[in-house]
């Protein structure tokens, strides 16, 4: 069998592959496994590289806004654990950094995942690959997880194919691809990896129970959310912002904005700045949320999935805030007291819910430690530390919300 890609792949000749400098021995102290020996040949002489127009095999590398190698695996392994919640607890895998788990080194454009096993032996040379498949492929039946009893190398190699060599095929493998090597055309200009630094704890242990367990309101949030230095609202005042919408907001509303301004929490929910002026105000997000929301309505036939009035109608939803995802919060806007006003998610993918019952600051405290549940917010895995995802970023006039 042979150790190298170069006896089966050719260098593309409009996306040359080039290395990137690695230091191994701080990688491998970092992640705690020696790495195979054919992936750090295949490193140091390609760079990140995307094989047979297929599949992209990442090395320790970093550009800017596009990609960390350790946020990657970090990423990846958590997407890929919570995949396996629907496995057998026997059947489940584990995954790095976990003793013996699964370590990723890539992915492809049909988004399959590819690790190696790290328990198949001591020895990494010999640690066999497993396919996370999107789907299910050719020969595997309803498998979305496949073991091959095949190194990297062996198993690129068996994606390049004409013939067999083996008694019989060695698994639902991709391909035929073609024979090639190009750098990753998202990583043209990636840099050398330094693995991070050791984190202290961000709370002691008194205050992880006060942000996880037991304060509540704002001193909770305040704990496991800290708010900036300089919370950004905007130019305008909230009584010119209440003149312009008719009506006074929630004070609860005020008061967190007051404290955080605008900004995003946990990198997924988006509060729009409240008292910008001019173009981007939080009036022309809320005019055309309404006109989205009424666009769809109109094209409901059965009235199921946007039953809800829209403001200004009476009663109507007043969004605020909204997801990455395209999910959106607000208010009923039932009553002449803003403070009555029920919280309600329009979600995207999922049928219409109730209004929710808690407050703001209550709502997002739940959330923020992982036991809020309802459609259209982001849930955390059972596994997941609420501490590592909770946060709060703020905005400047720069940002479009």
């Amino acid at each position: 069998m042979p150790s190298d890609i170069s006896t089966f792949a050719t260098p593309s000749s409009e996306r040359p592959p080039s290395s990137v400098p690695t230091d191994w021995a701080a990688v491998e102290h970092w992640l705690g496994l020696r790495l195979p020996a054919d992936y750090k040949r295949l490193a140091d002489r390609y760079g990140p590289v995307d094989f047979g127009e297929y599949v992209w095999i990442h090395v320790p590398c970093v550009q800017p806004d596009r990609f960390d190698y350790g946020e990657w695996l970090r990423t990846t392994h958590r997407q890929a654990r919570i995949a396996t919640r629907g496995l057998p607890e026997a059947e489940r895998p584990v995954f790095h950094p976990e003793p013996g788990g699964l370590l990723a080194w890539g992915c492809t454009r049909g988004s399959d995942v590819l690790f190696w096993d790290t328990s198949a032996s001591t020895d990494p040379d010999r640690w066999t690959v497993v396919v996370q498949h999107s789907g299910a492929v050719p020969g595997s039946g309803l498998l979305r997880w496949h073991r091959y009893d095949l190194t990297l190398t062996d198993y690129l190699r068996h994606t390049v194919r004409d013939t067999w060599e083996l008694p019989s095929p060695p698994g639902p493998l991709m391909g035929p691809l073609p024979g090639t090597v190009a750098r990753t055309a998202f990583l043209p200009d990636a840099e050398a990896w330094i693995p991070p630094a050791p984190v202290p704890p961000r709370l002691t242990e008194a205050e992880r129970r006060i942000a996880l367990e037991t304060g509540i309101g704002s001193d909770g949030l305040r704990l496991l959310s800290p708010p900036p230095e300089r919370p950004y609202l905007g130019n305008g005042s909230w009584e010119g912002l209440f003149a312009e919408l008719g009506t006074r907001l929630p004070g609860e509303y005020v008061r967190l904005m007051d404290g955080y301004g605008a900004g995003i929490w946990s990198e997924w929910l988006r509060f729009h700045t409240p008292l910008r002026v001019g173009e981007r105000r939080f009036l022309t997000h809320v005019e055309d949320t309404a006109d989205a929301y009424r666009e769809l309505k109109d094209g409901d036939a059965d009235a199921t999935w946007y039953p809800l009035a829209v403001w200004p109608e009476p009663g109507g939803f007043l969004p605020f805030a909204n997801s990455i995802d395209g999910d959106y919060l607000g208010w009923l806007t039932e009553g002449e007291d803003p403070d009555t006003w029920p919280l309600i998610v329009w979600p995207r993918h999922a049928h219409q819910g109730p209004p929710l019952e808690g407050g703001l600051i209550d709502t997002l405290l739940a959330w923020q430690r992982g036991t809020l549940v309802t459609p259209g917010f982001a849930a955390l895995d059972e596994d997941d530390d609420p501490v590592e995802f909770a946060g709060f970023q703020s905005w400047d006039d720069r940002a479009y919300w």
